[in-house]
Formats: C-alpha cells, structure tokens, sequence
C-alpha cells in the first residue's frame, strides 16, 4: 500500500477591494453578471466574468428551467460562450459570486463538479491555468490558480483524442 496526499493552495482575503484594480474590476463585471440570471425557481443568483488576454470580459449567469436538467452553471454559460465565439483569445482569469435574497452568504459559492471539469477542458485546450475568484458579497475572496486546486483528480484520456 501507498499512501498518497493531495494539498491545494488558494489565497484568501477579506474583500475585493485588497485585489488588484484587475481583479477587482472583473469582481463588480461578475456581480453585473447576476442581473441576467434567471432563476426563479432556486432564487440563486450566480453571476460569472471572465477576463480573455485581448481584455475582453465576457459575462455568464446561472439559467433554471423547470425541468431542472436543462438549466446551465454561469460558470459554463459563459465559457461555452467563449468557446463557441473567441477560442483563440485565451481565458486569463474568470470571477464568479452569487447572490439570494433567501439568506446571507458569507463565504464564496465554489463552482459544481461539471463547471470543474469543463474549465479543466480549457485549461487544456488552451494550455494555459486560469485564475479563479470567488467571492461572496459581503465575505471573503479566494484566489485560486488553476484547476488542479479545485480538481485535483482531473478526468482526461487522451486516447480519445486520437
């Protein structure tokens, strides 16, 4: 037998106003994010900005259905939407909060197994790590530098790729 450790690292800080200007900023574009989610039936707004290497924000909120399958993460709305429209322009950093009127949150709201994967996708198909940040709105902030600190038992084989 072997025994194995994995570790993760991430920063921490009180609020978005300790990031750098950047940073910040793709904050309040991921808060701006949140006025286009339509979740009515959870009433938990997620709001996502990602920053692309031209400066490009791009922007994602959570979309419900009521049958609930069919919704999409923001996290996903908006890299699929990068896929889809700017692939060549890589995925730099990538801000993500929520938001509901149910209860205070006061601590950042990590992204779902499936958001995980699909930014694990594009990390490898631009080969290149993506900041995270996720903050709650009167919480913390985590900085995350790349995937492999969310998901540190990524799912790739690359025999599908041959």
């Amino acid at each position: 037998m072997t025994n194995h450790e994995i570790k993760i690292a991430f920063e921490e800080y009180d609020s978005i106003k300790e990031l750098d200007k950047t940073d910040y900023e793709l904050c309040l574009e991921a808060a701006n994010a949140l006025k286009n989610s339509h979740s009515p039936y959870s009433k938990f707004r997620v709001g996502a900005a990602l920053r692309l290497q031209s400066g490009k924000i791009i922007y994602g909120s959570n979309q419900e259905n009521v049958a609930y399958p069919s919704g999409l993460c923001a996290e996903r709305v908006a890299l699929f939407y990068w896929g889809a429209n700017h692939p060549d322009d890589p995925v730099e950093s990538m801000a993500v909060t929520a938001q509901t009127d149910e209860f205070a949150l006061t601590k950042p709201v990590t992204s779902c197994g499936s958001c995980l994967q699909v930014l694990a996708e594009v990390e490898k198909k631009q080969n290149k790590p993506i900041k995270i940040i996720l903050y709650a709105q009167q919480g913390p902030v985590w900085v995350i530098k790349g995937i492999e600190n969310q998901l540190p038992f990524l799912f790739f084989e690359d025999r599908l790729n041959a």
